[in-house]
């Protein structure tokens, strides 16, 4: 059983899962899409045996019974339609402001950061007209409207050819991790123990950004 944040890029994911099952087809394996405080919840009463999620998360205080194992370092990108701006690498915060945004809910992982980035710049946030729990919500949404957005560099990469919008690093960055969590006794189950090493083994052979983008689902238009 494995939580996956529902904000996450899953096609990577649903591809090893699939290179899974062909070296183990005995074993059944459930990807769960769930909030990071349903991932916290089911972690704690023993229903999911991993999770995969954005970290530091502060959301659980105590970090005694757990353990992490990375899965890539990640930053967010801006993303804005600004033909003037087309050639920059980096941006400052307050270069963000001009023209509204659309980004994630408050309460989710990513809309924290993002208004934390903001609030140790000492920047006002910026002027949000919709929220969206997904990525591919929010890139379709950007596409339609016009509007700017702040996504995961894999995301970006994988579908670069689908975007309608320029892309850029926030100056200083906003870094984060994908990871794995979970309950430290789970390492030592055998097939816990396997699932990473296949995992690893997976990752020798083709890094995670080569994977999302082979396996990314086309968006709609």
């Amino acid at each position: 059983n494995i939580g996956l944040l529902s904000s996450i890029e899953d096609s990577a994911f649903i591809a090893f899962i699939a290179h899974y099952y062909q070296l183990n087809p005995e074993v059944e394996v459930t990807l769960r899409m769930m909030t990071r405080h349903e991932i916290w919840e089911s972690l704690e009463n023993n229903q999911i045996d991993l999770a995969i999620m954005n970290l530091p998360d502060e959301t659980i205080k105590n970090w005694k019974p757990y353990a992490s194992k990375k899965i890539i370092d990640e930053q967010l990108l801006f993303l804005h339609h600004d033909d003037a701006l087309a050639n920059r690498k980096r941006i400052h915060f307050k270069d963000t402001l001009a023209e509204p945004w659309a980004t994630y809910p408050d309460d989710y992982f990513l809309g924290q950061l993002l208004r934390e980035a903001y609030k140790n710049q000492m920047v006002d946030f910026p002027h949000v007209v919709a929220h969206f729990t997904t990525p591919y919500q929010l890139t379709q949404f950007v596409n339609l409207s016009g509007v700017n957005t702040a996504l995961p560099t894999s995301f970006v990469r994988a579908r670069a050819d689908q975007i309608k919008a320029y892309a850029i690093a926030f100056d200083p960055a906003i870094r984060f991790e994908i990871s794995f969590v979970y309950r430290k006794e789970k390492a030592d189950i055998p097939r816990i123990s396997n699932f990473f090493q296949t995992f690893d083994d997976y990752l020798k052979e083709k890094d995670y950004l080569s994977r999302v983008s082979e396996n990314r689902v086309k968006l709609d238009k």
